[in-house]
């Protein structure tokens, strides 16, 4: 059984005991999370697609671990001008185990 969530901007396709990276969510680690913007849902034989999301199913997940990704570097860039620029940032992530697919 897997479902596709929406959460921080973008969709992710989960099934029980998977570990993921979305965008930071506050809490702590140990917190119970529930994501209600579930778009689809598969059992294996049927296939429900929400419109736009699937009525009565919530995924719940664990908040596993709260941190920061490696550095990106922004460097921009004008030929023959002398114009440089650069710029950095670490996004921050929340990591969560999805424990299982409900239905309300």
């Amino acid at each position: 059984m897997y479902a596709v969530v929406a959460t921080g901007g973008k969709q992710y396709k989960v099934e029980k005991g998977d570990v993921l990276r979305i965008e930071k969510v506050a809490g702590n680690v140990g917190d119970a999370l529930t994501f209600d913007k579930v778009l689809l849902v598969s059992d294996g034989e049927n296939v429900t697609i929400g419109q736009p999301v699937v009525e009565n199913i919530s995924v719940n997940a664990q908040i596993v671990e709260q941190g920061k990704s490696k550095k990106i570097i922004v460097f921009k860039y004008k030929r023959r001008k002398r114009y440089r620029r650069t710029q950095g940032h670490r996004q921050r992530f929340t990591a969560v185990k999805i424990d299982g697919i409900v239905s309300a």
